[in-house]
């Protein structure tokens, strides 16, 4: 088959040649639904062994040389390099879609615990073990049953929860005592803690109020409750430490005298054990005001039994207070007045 445009020329036809003709598109399709996978008995091959360029069969086997040998006749010899420069290792990356969550840090909760040797930031940080051995070794405490709640309240009320989906729990953020907007988040203080020394001067003006109006099972409790708190105040200056103890005495005497006031009110056969209790409860260190109703209220227990001699000297003591309320000073003079005309006690 030649060209009409190169006379001298004979091309063979390819095998991809009329494949996209429309005539021929029908033919094509039952020729390789036919094939049975040789393609060359299909081939029109005409014999080139007469063609005008040359042996085509060198020329094929030329081709088979430079299948086997790649670089031809050129003879080169082989790439030598250094073993750090060899076939290098591809890293294959590989993906997938499981979540591998990052290294936890430390908690929060265990840097208050190593950097503090307060029982208060231990029981903040649910240590609760370590806070009592703390507090039995500072303190000498050993009963720590009605120290529970008040661990508790250390222990939540220095973490924040935020709520979560409804089959999760919810999520604790510890909240740190002086944190501010400009604190950096790399930098740990001690826990906020719920209880402040104002608080309990608060709770202290609240149990004198309940003490001047004889509520005495009432003022007891709040009493108590301040001396089971302090232990776990922290302080930050001298004045405050000083405070602490000298709030740590007037509780003292109050849960003193209270409970002795409220044991003499529950005896009603014993007279003589009923005047004792009443003379105890005024050598408690009370305020003015309590002590006044104190002195009063042994004056008045002794007169009932007719014992004028020691109701005198509690009548006396009244009147050295001098009493604000002209009622109790009344009171205390008629009793004076009376004594020292009979200065005698009948039990």
């Amino acid at each position: 088959m030649c060209g009409s445009d190169w006379p001298l020329l004979r091309v063979m036809k390819g095998m991809f040649d009329g494949v996209f003709d429309n005539t021929g598109a029908d033919a094509a399709d039952e020729e390789y639904e036919a094939a049975d996978g040789d393609w060359a008995e299909e081939l029109d091959i005409v014999d080139v062994d007469g063609l005008q360029n040359g042996d085509v069969t060198a020329v094929l086997d030329d081709g088979e040389v430079a299948e086997e040998n790649e670089e031809g006749g050129w003879e080169m010899e082989d790439l030598e390099l250094p073993p750090e420069v060899d076939t290098p290792k591809v890293s294959i990356i590989s993906c997938s879609s499981v979540l591998i969550p990052p290294t936890p840090g430390i908690p929060v909760s265990q840097i208050w615990i190593q950097r503090s040797s307060l029982a208060a930031d231990h029981a903040a940080a649910g240590n609760f073990d370590t806070a009592m051995r703390l507090l039995n070794w500072q303190l000498g405490i050993r009963n720590f049953a009605p120290l529970k709640s008040l661990f508790l309240d250390l222990n939540t009320g220095s973490h924040s929860y935020l709520p979560a989906f409804s089959f999760a729990p919810e999520i604790s953020l510890a909240i740190e005592r002086g944190w501010t907007e400009s604190s950096s988040p790399n930098v740990r203080t001690s826990p906020a803690l719920p209880f402040k020394l104002s608080q309990l001067d608060e709770k202290l003006k609240a149990g004198y109020k309940l003490t001047t109006a004889g509520k005495f099972t009432e003022a007891l409790r709040t009493f108590v409750d301040i001396l089971h708190t302090i232990p776990l105040v922290v302080v930050e200056s001298r004045r405050e430490v000083d405070e602490v103890k000298e709030l740590v005495i007037i509780e003292k005497e109050y849960v003193l005298g209270i409970q002795i006031e409220l044991q003499r009110r529950g005896i009603k056969d014993h007279p003589a054990r009923q005047q004792e209790l009443a003379a105890y409860f005024t050598h408690c260190n009370l305020q003015p005001p309590h002590l006044r109703l104190a002195l009063l209220n042994a004056m008045v227990v002794c007169c009932g039994e007719k014992n004028l001699a020691t109701a005198y000297s509690f009548a006396r003591r009244l009147l050295e207070t001098d009493p604000p309320i002209e009622n109790q000073a009344k009171r205390a003079r008629q009793v004076v007045v009376a004594a020292e005309k009979n200065m005698n006690d009948a039990t």
